[in-house]
């Protein structure tokens, strides 16, 4: 378990234990966020995708006589705000703008400024602790 990790993924002699482990939660916390940043493009996606189907929805309502129905449907909430003044693209790219662009921002300067811009120590070092020496599927 001596082997030593990649250039990439070498802590510096400089850097203390701490300090892998909080870039290691600050990681996973960015993490985090690009979990959630998917889940608001996926609900973009389902909530374009309901509001095309509501075209096939609407077309069969007149189909079957169901004008009034039809209507409604057309009026209130065919290409509908999902919230006052936004639709879902609006909500993604303040999302984004907002909170995403500047976490990643810092998070890469931290790193930078801690680590010489080497990322995933913490992990690297996981694989490293973790591995099974001689094992093919183990290797650094």
């Amino acid at each position: 378990m001596d082997e030593p990790l990649d250039d990439a993924h070498q802590v510096p002699d400089e850097v203390s234990e701490t300090t892998v482990a909080a870039l290691g939660a600050l990681s996973k916390a960015l993490e985090t966020t690009e979990r959630a940043r998917g889940h608001l493009y996926g609900l973009h996606q389902l909530t374009g995708t309901a509001d095309f189907e509501l075209d096939d929805a609407v077309k069969l309502l007149r189909e079957a006589g169901h004008e009034a129905q039809a209507r409604l449907v057309e009026r209130e909430v065919l290409g509908r705000n999902v919230i006052p003044g936004h639709w879902t693209f609006q909500i993604v790219e303040a999302y984004n703008e907002t909170y995403y662009r500047p976490f990643v921002a810092i998070e890469q300067d931290i790193v930078a400024q801690l680590a010489g811009g080497r990322n995933h120590l913490h992990e690297a070092r996981l694989k490293q602790r973790r591995r099974t020496e001689g094992h093919p599927d183990h290797t650094l």
